[in-house]
C-alpha cells in the first residue's frame, strides 16, 4: 500500500511539472474534476435527503414517543461532525479522493445498519447507525471544497456552487420517492420507513465508487504539488491586502455565517415533518415539502456563486440572514401547508446564500498548506451547531409550539448582521 501511494505521489509530481510547462492545462483538469464531483453529488444527493425526511418518523414509530423525534437528526448531525473532522484530516494527508470516497462508503454502511435496525425493530441499533449514517452528509458537504482546489480565487464561489447544485437532482428526487420506496421495503418484508434508507445506502456507496474510480489525479494533492513546483502559479496564502490577523478574522466570520445558517435551518427543518403530520397531512406531503426545501438549498447555487463573485461575500451573507429571518416569520404563521412550504423554501434559500458566501470566504482566508484540515474543522463546528439546534428545537416545540420555534429562528438569523458589520472593518475583501 505504501509503495502504491508513493507511485501515485510520483505521478502527481510529474503531472505538476508538465502543468507548469503548460499552465492552461489546469483549466482542463479543473473541468474534469468538477465533472467527477458533479457525478458523485448527483448520486449522493438521493442518500442525503431520503433518509433525513423520515428519520424522526422512524424513531417515533419504534418508540411511540414524540419526545424522541429530535434524537435522529441530533445523532445524524453529531455523526456528521465527527466525520467532517476525520474527512478533513484524511484529505489533508491522502487527498480528496481518499477522504471523500471513504466518507461516502461509511455513510452507506450506516444506512444499511438503519435498515437492519428497522427490520429487527431495534432502537438500540437504530441510534448508533444513524450516527454512522451522518458520514454521508459530512462527505456531501466536504465535496464542495474539492471543486475549489484547482480553481482560481476569482471563480471559487462558482466552483463551490457547481458542486452544490449537482446535489439537487438526487436530493429533490429522494424525498418524493418516500412512498414508492416504502412499497419496495414492504415487498421485501421490511417496515415502509426503511425504504428511503435502502436508497441512501445505494446512493452513498455508488458515490464512493465514482470518486475512488474517477477522481484522478487527486485535485488537492495535485494543487499542492503545483505550488511546490511553481509557487507563483497560485495565489498567496492570504488575499492581497489582508493581514494575518485579518485572515484569522475572516475565518471566524466565515465560520459564523455558515454556523448561523445551519442552526436556523436544522432547527426548523428537523421538526417540520412532525408538524406536517400533526396538522393532518400524510407522508406524501412530507416528501413534497422536504423536496422543495432541499431544492431551495441547492438549486440556486449557480446564481449564488455568481452573486458572490460579482458583489462580494458579505453582501450575500447579509441577504442570507434576512431570508432566514423571513423563513422564521412564515414558520410562525404556518397554519397551512402552503405557509409551511414557503417557510421551508425560504429556509433552504437562506442556507444556500450563507453556505456559498461563507465557503468562499473561508477558502480565501485559509493558508493553502492547511486548507483541508481547517475546512474540516469548521465543518465540525457547523455540524455540532446543527446537532445542538436539532435537540433544542425538539424541546422548544414540545414545550411551546412550531410557531415559537419560528420566532427563535428569526432572532438568531438577525443576530448575524452585527457580526457582518464588524467584519466590514476587520476583513477587507472584494465587494465592500
Amino acid at each position: 500500500m505504501f509503495h502504491a501511494r508513493e507511485q501515485s505521489r510520483t505521478a502527481e509530481r510529474e503531472l505538476a511539472r508538465e502543468i507548469v510547462r503548460d499552465p492552461s492545462a489546469v483549466a482542463a483538469l479543473q473541468r474534469r474534476t468538477l465533472a467527477v464531483i458533479i457525478a458523485s453529488q448527483v448520486v449522493a444527493g438521493m442518500g442525503l435527503s431520503a433518509g433525513i425526511s423520515v428519520g424522526a418518523l422512524l424513531a417515533q414509530q419504534m418508540l411511540g414517543d414524540d419526545s424522541t423525534t429530535r434524537l435522529p437528526v441530533a445523532l445524524f448531525t453529531l455523526g456528521s461532525a465527527l466525520s467532517a473532522w476525520l474527512i478533513g484530516q484524511a484529505s489533508q494527508r491522502r487527498g480528496r479522493r481518499w477522504g471523500l470516497g471513504v466518507g461516502f462508503t461509511v455513510g452507506g454502511i450506516g444506512a444499511l445498519g438503519v435498515v437492519l435496525a428497522a427490520a429487527l425493530n431495534g432502537p438500540g441499533l437504530l441510534f448508533p447507525f444513524l450516527f454512522i449514517y451522518g458520514a454521508g452528509s459530512a462527505t456531501n458537504m466536504q465535496a464542495r471544497y474539492a471543486g475549489t482546489d484547482l480553481a482560481r480565487p476569482e471563480s471559487r464561489a462558482r466552483a463551490t456552487s457547481t458542486a452544490l447544485v449537482a446535489t439537487t437532482v438526487g436530493a429533490v428526487a429522494g424525498p418524493n420517492l418516500v412512498t414508492p420506496l416504502g412499497h419496495v421495503a414492504e415487498a421485501l418484508g421490511l417496515p415502509a420507513l426503511a425504504g428511503p434508507f435502502l436508497l441512501s445506502a445505494a446512493a452513498y456507496l455508488g458515490a464512493g465508487l465514482v470518486l475512488f474510480a474517477r477522481l484522478r489525479p487527486d485535485p488537492l494533492l495535485l494543487a499542492r504539488e503545483i505550488r511546490l513546483s511553481h509557487p507563483d502559479i497560485d495565489e498567496p496564502a492570504t488575499p492581497a491586502g489582508v493581514s494575518t490577523a485579518g485572515s484569522r478574522a475572516g475565518i471566524v466570520v466565515a465560520a459564523l455565517i455558515m454556523i448561523v445558517g445551519q442552526i436556523v435551518m436544522v432547527a426548523i427543518m428537523a421538526v417540520t415533518p412532525v408538524h406536517i403530520r400533526a396538522t393532518g397531512h400524510g407522508m406524501s406531503a412530507v416528501g413534497v415539502i422536504i423536496g422543495l426545501h432541499v431544492a431551495a438549498m441547492y438549486l440556486p447555487s449557480p446564481l449564488t456563486g455568481r452573486l458572490v463573485d460579482r458583489y462580494g461575500q458579505r453582501p450575500v451573507a447579509a441577504a442570507s440572514a434576512l431570508v432566514l429571518a423571513a423563513s422564521g416569520v412564515f414558520a410562525f404563521n404556518a397554519h397551512t401547508l402552503l405557509a409551511t412550504g414557503t417557510a421551508l423554501v425560504l429556509l433552504g434559500l437562506g442556507w444556500n446564500l450563507g453556505l456559498v458566501s461563507g465557503s468562499a470566504m473561508l477558502t480565501d482566508h485559509t493558508p493553502a498548506p492547511r486548507r483541508a484540515s481547517i475546512q474540516g474543522t469548521v465543518d465540525v463546528l457547523i455540524s455540532l451547531s446543527g446537532a445542538a439546534a436539532s435537540a433544542l428545537a425538539g424541546l422548544v416545540m414540545a414545550q411551546t409550539s412550531y410557531a415559537a420555534l419560528g420566532l427563535v429562528g428569526t432572532g438568531i438569523a438577525l443576530a448575524l448582521l452585527p457580526a457582518l458589520l464588524w467584519a466590514h472593518h476587520h476583513t477587507p475583501t472584494k465587494g465592500l
